[in-house]
């Protein structure tokens, strides 16, 4: 099934910028689709293109050479290069370089697997020349002119793999294999046998916990693991793009919290998939995470450089979902599966006793409307508005 993805459309945009482009992301995210597209869109433009995929024994033999050797037949394949998987070529960061350095004006697109050895080549000095571009599964934007239902996607979540799946079963079996995939690929090698069982058990706290403030220490105890363990354990699903944390905000008020985090998986589906349930949207009792969930992956997947996603929660139990914070100034965003009527919820509005804010928004179900009680302008909107509001740049970023 062919399917629009957003992200094509920017990087054919950008194809003319003579740099390396990395995209990074978890397993089976779409990468080696998205660059197959790509190609096949500049080739109709009449640009020269190659593509190696290095997951191929036959392609991957032939970059068993010397360093010099491989930098010119990389040179001599094309004016853009496509290399999947390029975390195989030895010494990538170093040839990479060479190969821009070499040649004005060529083009490369990488992409990998998000194991911890890709970050590894790129700490080596590439500086100016790479633009490193997170993929993250498909929006429910993306997947509505599919047929794809908000509620299927809450549950299923986007991952590009299911949608050739042509029922619920096969859907699940999928996760089930994906996940099985990511435990056994990507971290298994990453920390020692003994303690697997301990990290899957680990696994099922962070998607039961999904939203909820938690402590590191706290999920020590439970799992049995040392506190640096369990960091250990966290930066790794972190710098592979599976577990995200979202520390609190505070302006160093007295009653705020400030060590504790809430973490949020990078797919629904996945999450649904580790905790065994599928149940209808309907049915759910965790129907109000999920939805957090999809808010906080749209706005990961948009957060700008000069933007971070913060918590805020006092220790009186007043809290509001989200704040973004932009250029150190604070957007809070409340989360409420169903809202009656315009009211503004009560975290929020212990929220902006303290801090003067110009916009504040409620994302929910079914209200679109704002009020201006005050010097902020509140807006509800629904799920759809918010996600279709947010793949607008140009426009959310225009709200300080």
């Amino acid at each position: 099934m062919v399917i629009f993805r957003n992200i094509i459309s920017e990087l054919e945009a950008d194809a003319d910028r003579s740099e390396i482009v990395v995209l990074l992301g978890p397993r089976q995210v779409g990468k080696t689709t998205v660059m197959l597209e790509l190609e096949r869109r500049l080739r109709e433009r009449g640009r020269k293109t190659a593509f190696f995929d290095l997951e191929q024994p036959g392609i991957l033999a032939g970059f068993n050479r010397p360093d010099a050797e491989i930098v010119e037949r990389l040179l001599s394949a094309a004016e853009v290069i496509f290399i999947d998987e390029f975390q195989y070529l030895p010494n990538a960061s170093s040839l990479l370089k060479a190969v821009y350095d070499s040649r004005r004006g060529i083009k490369v697109f990488c992409s990998g697997s998000s194991a911890i050895e890709i970050h590894s080549h790129l700490k080596e000095s590439l500086a100016g020349r790479r633009h490193l571009v997170r993929m993250f599964p498909m929006t429910c934007v993306e997947l509505a002119p599919i047929g794809r239902t908000f509620a299927e996607y809450l549950v299923y979540g986007g991952m590009p793999g299911l949608l050739n799946a042509d029922d619920d079963l096969r859907r699940q079996r999928i996760l089930e294999e994906l996940l099985g995939s990511y435990i056994f690929k990507d971290v298994k090698s990453l920390i020692r046998e003994e303690n697997l069982r301990a990290f899957n058990h680990f696994m099922y706290l962070l998607a039961q916990n999904q939203g909820s403030v938690v402590s590191v220490h706290s999920l020590a105890s439970e799992v049995g693991l040392s506190s640096s363990s369990l960091n250990r354990y966290l930066d790794i699903l972190e710098s592979t793009y599976v577990n995200f944390r979202v520390p609190s905000y505070s302006c160093n008020l007295g009653n705020e919290l400030k060590k504790s985090f809430k973490t949020y998986l990078y797919d629904n589906g996945m999450r649904n998939s580790i905790l065994k349930d599928f149940s209808a949207l309907h049915t759910r009792s965790d129907k109000g995470i999920l939805h957090e969930s999809h808010v906080f992956l749209t706005l990961l997947a948009r957060r700008l450089p000069n933007e971070e996603i913060r918590f805020w929660r006092t220790r009186e139990g007043d809290e509001v979902d989200f704040v973004l914070v932009r250029d150190r100034h604070p957007i809070p965003i409340e989360v409420k599966s169903g809202v009656s009527g315009a009211v503004i919820p009560k975290g929020l509005g212990r929220f902006l006793k303290r801090y003067q804010v110009p916009h504040a928004f409620v994302i929910n179900e079914t209200l679109s409307t704002q009020i201006q009680p005050d010097a902020t302008v509140i807006h509800f909107m629904t799920f759809d508005e918010f996600s279709r509001f947010a793949a607008e740049p140009q426009v959310f970023n225009s709200f300080q």
